[in-house]
């Protein structure tokens, strides 16, 4: 595999392998594979959203923010799971089924 660069971005990469005492190879790798795993939690998270969007539009159950707070007081508070309505506890349980 080639990579083609210009040549600032060959002169900073030369700069980060004086400074680091590494070779340019080590450096393009280990960029890559930083990239490459920022890349895949996106696109991860990407997909959950698109899950969740679908499930909503399938459901309809959904969860406020002033309600999601008002369960993480509870939770604090150490009332949990029994304090949620019927259609939360339905929405978790669907959720951590699926999950």
């Amino acid at each position: 595999m080639a990579i083609k660069i210009d040549e600032d971005t060959k002169a900073r990469l030369k700069r980060l392998v004086d400074a680091r005492h590494r070779t340019s190879h080590w450096l393009m790798r280990e960029a890559i594979t930083q990239y490459v795993d920022r890349e895949e939690k996106r696109e991860a998270f990407r997909q959950d959203t698109l899950k969740a969007w679908e499930e909503y539009r399938t459901t309809g159950l959904h969860v406020t923010a002033d309600e999601a707070d008002a369960w993480l007081a509870q939770l604090e508070q150490g009332n949990g799971y029994t304090s949620l309505s019927k259609s939360w506890r339905q929405a978790i349980n669907r959720t951590c089924l699926a999950g």
